[in-house]
């Protein structure tokens, strides 16, 4: 059955007696679809905005990403270079030769100290 014209929909409102234009009632459609048309444009925009935004965090945690990244591998660089240097060092240090002695070996983790980066200059940016 083909779908008519909008004067046919019945489903919000009731159809006019046959014969009879009943102004109102086709007022009133107009006004109902005016305000879902409006309804529907304000939901696509904050649908448009809120994906927008989303768009735009992800590039900045995707920027963050990268820089943190980025930083792991320079630390990672400077821990072996001062491993290295203290590895060559500890058979020539006058100082523990002559100390009492220390425990066997002292592990610290990699939060013990809560001091701020110093990098050394070997490996500025």
């Amino acid at each position: 059955m083909p779908h008519s014209s909008d004067s046919s929909d019945s489903s919000f409102s009731r159809s006019p007696p046959p014969g009879k234009q009943d102004s109102s009632d086709d007022v009133r459609k107009v006004q109902r679809r005016e305000k879902n048309r409006i309804a529907a444009q304000k939901s696509r925009q904050r649908q448009t905005q809120k994906a927008d935004t989303l768009h735009l965090e992800s590039e900045d945690l995707e920027k963050q990403n990268a820089a943190l990244r980025k930083e792991i591998k320079q630390l990672t660089e400077e821990m072996k270079y001062f491993t290295s240097v203290l590895s060559s060092h500890e058979p020539l240090c006058s100082v523990l030769a002559t100390s009492a002695p220390s425990p066997p070996e002292v592990v610290y983790s990699a939060h013990a100290f809560h001091q701020p980066h110093v990098s050394s200059p070997r490996f500025q940016p």
